[in-house]
């Protein structure tokens, strides 16, 4: 059992429950692994390594971190970031004689953190002119009083503790340009020399700036010195604690290890301290389906439409360059997977790099990072919730401050692996069944039942229904495609793991192919298995009207199931010969049997009522 209280450190807590610790832990990991939420932070050991809680009592307590998580923070200070790019510390790169330049590194590195400290005083400089634009607006002093006292606070906490982030990224190829596997004991050595060269030059920089420009305001070694980083530090290199002790250190803490997500793109390497996503990937673009000349490949279950394309990662084709391999857009994904097979980047990708491995690496660094370390592992869509819980858990014992995970395929996004797309097969179950083209032509069928807007996919061989797919449309656009839409294609795939897919594809106003992915997933689990049955029977051949019939013996017990029944028929009522009898249906005008389809709707030879829908 575990108490739950908040305050969480008050004597006298305001709220407090007790839960069980074992299921609590086992629906965070249950959620992590569904939905790549929570992420988790190890609180004890941040505030056990934090160097700012040395200063706990004079307003440095960390009570939460930034969004990304990779700076704890105490209350009004500020997250200020920047970024050194591994990669371009890498001599020769991608050749037996590559090897990283340590000195020119360090030499960058207390430039960098003598460039953040001069950020703070420029961050100084804007906060003074909001303070003077506040004691310059008209209303009195009473009113501007609580936004004042607001930015005094920022401005008091910044200058007392002048707090840094500096930080690396392109970590990835950094190590595939060395020739190194990422995600290997040998990698993660290498790595953890990298940033304890970092720490030590940032603390020598922070120290000698501290001679010339003056501590921190509320340094005090004896604070410090039981810290375990500091400890680390010490040990690692003691004539700079010496110098320490002796002269302060300008910035209370240093060091940081962002996403750098947007600042990898601009230096078109490998993002923080992450592996490459993939050597070869597909990106989708949300695009503007109004726009001229714009061009859709994929609407999503929201109905944003996106275009498509395939991108080389920089370093990847840096490594073909050295290699005498010709960049070509003609590639089959077979070839590709043999060159990255003969490539550093082999086995080193997010969702294949040995993810225990990659825990303890980020726990090895995060001993030579002061604040914090963001990163996420991947997972293929297949691992199971026992592998998230094994990687939380050794994230705890490896000495990480935070942990998330993203398993493939657990939110909808816009990076997706490039497949290989096998030849697909149908076996036919009897010689009287017609074999499945891979495409069918299909209608797209719109109808109303109890308000609810409804859509169908109906497959046609040589014009007669064979499948159909059909659920809610979840918004007054149709969610699944434009109300203009009324043709097109279900196109049959199967991947690589035999998984099938049947993917609707349709062109737009402009020309352009667009293909809705998926009819399969989109729909209630439960229509989809009905619809099974029901396609099951079109493929035999069964005429509309028996299926209809067939529909509509089916006892459903479900409300919306019951609803679903009803659409099919709507649906497949489109496809009866114009002239068939609809067998025990009275007309509601005269009474008579004389009731008869034609082009979907009921009408009455007799009286010439006629019903729709």
């Amino acid at each position: 059992p575990y108490v739950q209280q908040y305050p969480v450190d008050s004597d006298e807590p305001m709220v407090k429950k007790e839960v069980e610790a074992a299921a609590l832990w086992g629906k965070i990991v249950h959620n992590a692994w569904k939905s790549a939420e929570p992420g988790v932070l190890f609180w004890d050991t941040v505030t056990r390594e934090s160097v700012p809680d040395c200063y706990a009592d004079l307003g440095f307590r960390t009570i939460s971190t930034n969004p990304c998580g990779e700076i704890p923070l105490c209350p009004y200070d500020s997250c200020r970031l920047l970024a050194i790019n591994l990669y371009s510390y890498v001599l020769n790169p991608f050749t037996p004689e590559a090897s990283f330049d340590f000195d020119l590194f360090k030499t960058h590195v207390a430039k960098a953190q003598r460039m953040m400290d001069d950020i703070i005083d420029l961050e100084m400089e804007k906060i003074d002119k909001i303070i003077d634009k506040i004691d310059s607006d008209p209303e009195n002093a009473e009113v501007k009083q609580t936004e004042r006292h607001l930015w005094e606070k920022i401005r008091s906490k910044t200058l007392k503790g002048r707090r840094t982030g500096v930080g690396t990224t392109a970590e990835g190829d950094m190590i595939a340009a060395l020739g190194l596997r990422y995600g290997t004991p040998e990698a993660t050595d290498f790595s953890v020399e990298v940033h304890k060269a970092l720490a030590i030059a940032a603390y020598g920089s922070s120290v000698n700036m501290a001679k010339e420009r003056g501590a921190f305001e509320v340094y005090d070694a004896e604070r410090e010195k039981n810290n375990p980083y500091i400890n680390r530090l010490r040990e690692a290199s003691p004539e700079l604690y010496d110098e320490m002790v002796a002269n302060g250190r300008r910035n209370i803490a240093c060091l940081t290890i962002a996403p750098t997500g947007t600042t990898s793109l601009m230096t078109q390497t490998t993002s923080g301290i992450e592996p490459v996503f993939l050597p070869v990937y597909k990106r989708r673009r949300k695009v503007n389906p109004n726009d001229p000349e714009v061009h859709i490949d994929y609407v999503d279950e929201t109905g944003d439409a996106f275009e498509e394309y395939i991108v080389y990662h920089p370093k990847f084709l840096k490594w073909m360059e050295v290699n005498d391999i010709e960049r070509k857009d003609s590639y089959t994904q077979e070839e590709l997977d043999a060159l990255v097979a003969r490539s550093p980047y082999y086995k080193a990708t997010s969702n294949d790099v040995d993810w225990m491995e990659k825990v303890k690496m980020q726990g090895r660094v995060q001993k030579w990072v002061d604040h914090s370390i963001s990163v996420t592992i991947n997972l293929p869509s297949d691992v199971t919730e026992d592998l998230v819980n094994r990687l939380y858990v050794e994230a705890w014992r490896s000495g990480c401050k935070g942990c998330t995970v993203y398993r493939d395929g657990s939110r909808s996004g816009v990076l997706v692996a490039v497949e290989k797309k096998a030849e697909p097969t149908v076996k036919e179950a009897d010689a009287h069944v017609h074999k499945r083209p891979i495409e069918l032509e299909a209608d797209v069928v719109r109808f109303q039942n109890n308000k609810e807007k409804w859509i169908a996919f109906v497959g046609l061989l040589d014009g007669e229904p064979y499948e159909i797919f059909t659920g809610l449309a979840d918004d007054e656009d149709g969610i699944f495609c434009p109300k203009s839409v009324t043709h097109g294609k279900i196109i049959k795939a199967i991947d690589d793991k035999g998984n099938k897919r049947y993917d609707f594809q349709f062109v737009n106003k402009r020309g352009y192919k667009t293909t809705i992915e998926g009819l399969s997933d989109k729909f209630n689990p439960e229509y989809w298995n009905y619809a099974k049955l029901i396609s099951g029977v079109l493929r035999y051949g069964m005429p509309i009207d028996q299926v209809l019939k067939l529909v509509g013996t089916l006892e459903l017990d479900s409300q919306s199931i019951n609803t679903w029944k009803m659409g099919v028929e709507r649906a497949l009522k489109k496809y009866l010969p114009n002239g068939t009898k609809a067998n025990g249906q009275k007309c509601p005008n005269c009474g008579n049997d004389t009731l008869i389809y034609q082009e979907g709707c009921l009408i009455c030879t007799s009286c010439g009522t006629s019903k729709c829908g």
